[in-house]
């Protein structure tokens, strides 16, 4: 699958030189058990209902670059929430660059595991969509108010495709959460502890 990206319809704010996604675009070296695995017939999932229909650009969310001075990213962009959105709620998937292990780039910073049994992942370094300026919460705010979760894509012709999707926090069993993200603010997840370590372990 080819990278598909119209350059009259694309989120504001985008990098030139890095092409915008509506879906995935699949490295041709992966195996065909993780494509039997990533992309299956709608029947086959536990609950009809779990497939999900995307409408890119997201109107959801913006991209702004970032001015604080004490934020790790100034100078750089983030996500940002253009409405209020409720916890729980689904924002947009995170495309890229799908691959497993033999077609992996050990530098980029922007690869997410899409099936860790499979050892595929999704980098969106050069290609991806709005999801891919998604910062860690780190240095930024006292907790996530979003993370990632497995999705699944209705794609037409009785078939589903497994993708990773951003989602907003839940509001958790104390209600902490049940603002859900207010317009403007910036939406935030874990990278996880496994990432800034491997990152620490990179040369400088």
């Amino acid at each position: 699958m080819a990278p598909n990206s119209s350059q009259s319809e694309i989120p504001k704010d985008w990098p030139q030189g890095t092409v915008y996604l509506r879906a995935p675009y699949y490295s041709k070296k992966l195996a065909d058990e993780a494509l039997k695995a990533l992309v299956f017939l709608k029947t086959d999932l536990p609950t009809p209902e779990e497939a999900r229909q995307t409408n890119p650009p997201y109107a959801n969310v913006n991209i702004t670059k970032i001015v604080n001075p004490i934020h790790p990213a100034k100078g750089q962009y983030g996500l940002f929430a253009s409405q209020h959105l409720p916890p729980g709620s689904f924002l947009l998937p995170y495309l890229g660059y799908v691959h497993d292990k033999n077609d992996l780039d050990p530098t980029s910073d922007y690869d997410l595991s899409l099936d860790r049994d499979l050892g595929v992942g999704v980098d969106a370094s050069r290609i991806g969509n709005e999801a891919r300026f998604i910062n860690d919460y780190r240095r930024v705010a006292d907790a996530p108010n979003a993370e990632f979760r497995d999705m699944f894509v209705d794609i037409g012709n009785g078939k589903v495709e497994k993708r990773m999707g951003v989602f907003v926090l839940g509001a958790g069993k104390s209600g902490k959460r049940s603002k859900g993200i207010s317009r403007g603010s910036e939406i935030l997840v874990s990278y996880g502890k496994g990432f800034w370590a491997e990152r620490s372990r990179q040369p400088q």
